[in-house]
């Protein structure tokens, strides 16, 4: 339930941020869907992986590569989920720091 309810969180979070970004392109309900499952996915396997592999250079960048890596992870996803689009490696960056912003948001006004 929680696994659902997270999902649909997350749903609404990259539907409201395609709102607000114009270089951003979500087609339907369905690939926004599936793209926060798929997001979901690699942020669990693939993004540890990647954190662990750089974690010096992060440190020395003082966390700021974490950055770099949320937006290739934007790209992943935009790159294997048909219907949703992220235009550029810039675009995907501020795509998930407003994407991170609004989740917080949602997830605290849900809990509540």
């Amino acid at each position: 339930m929680i696994f659902l309810l997270r999902w649909l969180i997350l749903t609404l979070a990259i539907v409201i941020t395609a709102y607000l970004l114009s270089a951003v392109v979500i087609n339907s309900l369905v690939a926004a869907l599936i793209a926060a499952l798929v997001l979901g996915l690699i942020n669990v396997t693939i993004k540890p992986v990647l954190l662990i592999l750089t974690l010096p250079i992060n440190i020395l960048t003082l966390g700021l590569l974490t950055l770099v890596i949320n937006a290739l992870m934007i790209l992943l996803t935009s790159w294997l989920v048909p219907g949703f689009q992220v235009h550029g490696f810039w675009w995907a960056m501020l795509f998930s720091i407003v994407l991170s912003i609004i989740n917080y948001f949602l997830s605290q006004i849900l809990n509540d």
